[in-house]
Protein backbone atom coordinates (compact mmCIF):
# COMPACT_ATOMS: atom_id res chain seq x y z
CA UNK A 1 0.00 0.00 0.00
CA UNK A 2 1.17 3.52 -0.55
CA UNK A 3 -0.26 6.21 1.58
CA UNK A 4 2.21 8.73 -0.47
CA UNK A 5 -0.65 9.90 -2.96
CA UNK A 6 -2.79 11.33 -0.41
CA UNK A 7 -1.57 14.59 -0.25
CA UNK A 8 -1.37 15.14 -3.69
CA UNK A 9 -4.40 14.02 -4.30
CA UNK A 10 -5.85 16.30 -1.72
CA UNK A 11 -3.77 19.13 -3.03
CA UNK A 12 -5.25 18.19 -6.23
CA UNK A 13 -9.11 18.53 -5.54
CA UNK A 14 -8.11 21.62 -3.53
CA UNK A 15 -6.31 23.44 -7.12
CA UNK A 16 -9.18 21.51 -9.26
CA UNK A 17 -12.39 23.28 -7.34
CA UNK A 18 -10.14 26.37 -6.63
CA UNK A 19 -9.82 27.17 -10.41
CA UNK A 20 -13.11 26.01 -11.63
CA UNK A 21 -15.41 28.94 -12.98
CA UNK A 22 -18.80 27.81 -12.49
CA UNK A 23 -17.82 26.75 -9.22
CA UNK A 24 -15.92 30.31 -8.33
CA UNK A 25 -19.13 32.19 -9.82
CA UNK A 26 -21.58 30.65 -6.85
CA UNK A 27 -18.96 30.79 -3.85
CA UNK A 28 -16.77 33.48 -4.93
CA UNK A 29 -13.33 31.30 -4.03
CA UNK A 30 -14.41 30.17 -0.44
CA UNK A 31 -12.86 26.61 -0.09
CA UNK A 32 -10.79 25.52 2.55
CA UNK A 33 -8.98 23.08 3.15
CA UNK A 34 -9.02 24.35 6.93
CA UNK A 35 -11.19 26.75 8.34
CA UNK A 36 -9.45 30.33 8.70
CA UNK A 37 -9.69 31.99 11.90
CA UNK A 38 -12.50 34.30 12.91
CA UNK A 39 -15.86 34.92 10.52
CA UNK A 40 -16.08 32.56 7.64
CA UNK A 41 -18.43 33.61 4.42
CA UNK A 42 -21.96 32.07 4.72
CA UNK A 43 -21.62 29.82 2.33
CA UNK A 44 -18.23 27.49 1.88
CA UNK A 45 -16.78 24.58 0.51
CA UNK A 46 -14.47 22.49 2.96
CA UNK A 47 -12.30 19.54 2.33
CA UNK A 48 -13.01 16.66 4.80
CA UNK A 49 -12.52 13.17 5.83
CA UNK A 50 -10.68 10.80 3.91
CA UNK A 51 -10.19 6.83 3.83
CA UNK A 52 -7.93 5.05 2.10
CA UNK A 53 -7.66 1.33 0.98
CA UNK A 54 -4.34 -0.74 -0.94
CA UNK A 55 -5.12 -0.93 -3.65
CA UNK A 56 -1.46 -2.31 -4.82
CA UNK A 57 -0.96 -4.68 -7.44
CA UNK A 58 1.58 -6.61 -9.58
CA UNK A 59 2.18 -3.29 -11.76
CA UNK A 60 2.84 -0.89 -8.46
CA UNK A 61 1.76 0.19 -5.63
CA UNK A 62 -1.93 2.00 -5.12
CA UNK A 63 -4.53 3.15 -3.53
CA UNK A 64 -8.40 4.01 -3.15
CA UNK A 65 -9.21 6.77 -1.43
CA UNK A 66 -12.44 7.67 -0.53
CA UNK A 67 -12.96 11.55 0.27
CA UNK A 68 -15.69 14.03 1.56
CA UNK A 69 -16.14 17.73 0.11
CA UNK A 70 -18.51 19.51 1.96
CA UNK A 71 -21.08 22.30 1.58
CA UNK A 72 -21.65 24.30 4.27
CA UNK A 73 -24.41 27.11 3.91
CA UNK A 74 -26.65 29.25 6.57
CA UNK A 75 -28.65 30.70 3.07
CA UNK A 76 -32.74 29.72 3.37
CA UNK A 77 -33.26 26.59 2.65
CA UNK A 78 -31.48 23.63 0.23
CA UNK A 79 -31.53 25.15 -3.15
CA UNK A 80 -28.22 27.20 -3.09
CA UNK A 81 -26.30 24.69 -1.04
CA UNK A 82 -27.91 21.88 -3.71
CA UNK A 83 -26.92 24.08 -6.90
CA UNK A 84 -22.62 24.32 -5.04
CA UNK A 85 -22.82 20.69 -4.37
CA UNK A 86 -23.55 19.63 -8.58
CA UNK A 87 -21.40 22.53 -9.56
CA UNK A 88 -18.36 20.36 -7.00
CA UNK A 89 -19.75 17.11 -8.41
CA UNK A 90 -19.04 18.67 -12.41
CA UNK A 91 -16.27 19.56 -11.80
CA UNK A 92 -14.66 16.82 -10.27
CA UNK A 93 -16.19 14.28 -12.88
CA UNK A 94 -16.14 16.26 -15.84
CA UNK A 95 -11.96 17.51 -15.29
CA UNK A 96 -8.76 15.85 -15.24
CA UNK A 97 -6.99 15.84 -11.83
CA UNK A 98 -3.30 16.46 -12.26
CA UNK A 99 -1.23 15.03 -9.09
CA UNK A 100 2.25 16.06 -7.89
CA UNK A 101 3.26 12.36 -7.57
CA UNK A 102 1.06 9.52 -8.90
CA UNK A 103 -1.93 9.42 -11.36
CA UNK A 104 -5.45 8.66 -10.49
CA UNK A 105 -6.82 6.08 -12.46
CA UNK A 106 -10.12 6.56 -11.80
CA UNK A 107 -12.65 9.01 -10.01
CA UNK A 108 -16.40 8.53 -9.21
CA UNK A 109 -19.18 9.78 -7.09
CA UNK A 110 -20.02 7.70 -4.56
CA UNK A 111 -22.89 9.32 -2.42
CA UNK A 112 -24.39 12.39 -1.03
CA UNK A 113 -25.99 13.40 2.29
CA UNK A 114 -27.94 16.27 3.20
CA UNK A 115 -28.80 17.64 6.09
CA UNK A 116 -29.27 20.63 8.72
CA UNK A 117 -26.61 21.12 11.39
CA UNK A 118 -25.70 24.25 14.30
CA UNK A 119 -27.89 25.39 16.28
CA UNK A 120 -31.81 25.17 16.19
CA UNK A 121 -30.88 23.26 12.64
CA UNK A 122 -30.04 26.97 10.79
CA UNK A 123 -27.13 25.55 8.93
CA UNK A 124 -27.56 23.16 5.73
CA UNK A 125 -24.84 20.68 4.94
CA UNK A 126 -24.23 18.76 2.03
CA UNK A 127 -21.42 15.69 2.22
CA UNK A 128 -20.23 14.53 -0.94
CA UNK A 129 -18.55 11.71 -1.29
CA UNK A 130 -16.01 10.82 -4.16
CA UNK A 131 -13.84 7.77 -4.64
CA UNK A 132 -10.96 8.05 -6.55
CA UNK A 133 -8.19 5.22 -7.57
CA UNK A 134 -4.62 6.51 -7.43
CA UNK A 135 -1.34 4.98 -8.51
CA UNK A 136 2.68 5.75 -7.80
CA UNK A 137 4.69 6.48 -10.99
Amino acid sequence: MSYAMAAPLQEAVYQHLAGDAGLNALIGGAIYDALPAGPVPETYVSLGPEEVRDRSDASGAGALHRFTVSVVSEAEGFAAAKTIAAAIGDALLNGTLVLSRGRVVGLWFERASARRTGRAGQVRRIDLRFRARVEDN
